[in-house]
């Protein structure tokens, strides 16, 4: 079975409002992982700009997916704006 670390961001609380909210995004990664037969690992919740990836939660999780490498396949989010605003290659 493959391991997925959520990552649930929001940078404003206008977004929280129309439907980004974190409790939102957790429940929507939650049920696609059941359905896919993903094993939820670690979630992890931001609250900064996507502008730049100096962002102390994604930070955190890369120092602990390398840490920890490979016990997660994948990292989820909801939508690409959740990630980035840019498009960008990630290596681990």
């Amino acid at each position: 079975m493959k391991k997925a670390a959520l990552y649930v961001r929001v940078s404003t609380d206008e977004q929280a409002e129309k439907g980004y909210s974190q409790r939102n995004q957790e429940e929507v990664l939650r049920r696609y992982c059941e359905i896919k037969a993903i094993e939820v690992g670690k979630v992890y919740y931001e609250d900064h700009s996507a502008k730049t990836f100096n962002r102390p939660v994604w930070s955190k999780m890369l120092v602990d997916l390398r840490k920890h490498r490979g016990q997660t396949d994948l990292i989820l989010f909801t939508k690409w704006d959740r990630f980035s605003r840019n498009r960008v290659m990630l290596i681990i």
